[in-house]
């Protein structure tokens, strides 16, 4: 009966090896195991990229990031080509080429903002996007050609709109796949996720 009343204290007697094989269940051992479930390091979980541990989550995440500066891009691109009455071919290189460059700057902001000089950014922003944005453009306009119409449709049609949003679409669920097997080897978006805070 007196060991019974000291079985508070049984933690701190290691002799007693019956007990020890308990003291994993100590909460304060236990909590500090699971560590790596902590949120505030979860999202961090980029940096070692490990081959296979990518979420499609991230993956989706960093297609939507090329998605928005090639959408912002493209569609002042046609913009100009068109009310500067440009043909087909001149349009679409404006847009492309306009698709890429704010594709870069939203990357390069990101990371200029975590400290890095503006040549280390750029390294980092062609690293991190320029496979990305490539697939996503030849995919983009590739659609538009297909869709009967698209090319010739002005700014005010329905059917610009709606084949842009089917381009982009296709775009993004096309490219997604790519980012995830680049992020997962360390490359692509995986160069940028180290200057997250």
């Amino acid at each position: 009966m007196q060991h019974e009343a000291h079985a508070h204290h049984d933690h701190t007697h290691h002799q007693d090896h019956g007990d020890h094989g308990n003291h994993a269940a100590h909460t304060g051992h236990e909590g500090h195991a699971g560590h790596e479930g902590h949120t505030g390091h979860e999202g961090h979980g980029g940096h070692h990229h490990t081959p296979g541990k990518v979420s499609w989550a991230m993956a989706a995440k960093a297609t939507l990031h090329c998605l928005t500066g090639c959408a912002i891009g493209e569609v002042l691109g046609m913009i100009i080509g068109t009310a500067l009455g440009w043909g087909n071919a001149p349009t679409m290189a404006l847009a492309i080429a306009l698709a890429f460059l704010f594709g870069y700057s939203l990357t390069l902001f990101a990371v200029k903002r975590a400290g890095l000089t503006l040549k280390a950014a750029i390294g980092v922003a062609l690293a991190a996007d320029t496979i990305s944005i490539t697939v996503m453009e030849v995919v983009d306009n590739g659609m538009l050609l297909l869709i009967p119409g698209a090319m010739d449709a002005h700014l005010t049609d329905g059917l610009f709109w709606g084949a842009l949003a089917v381009a982009f679409l296709v775009a993004f669920l096309l490219t997604t796949p790519v980012n995830k097997w680049m992020i997962g080897r360390g490359k692509g978006h995986a160069v940028v996720h180290q200057y997250h805070h």
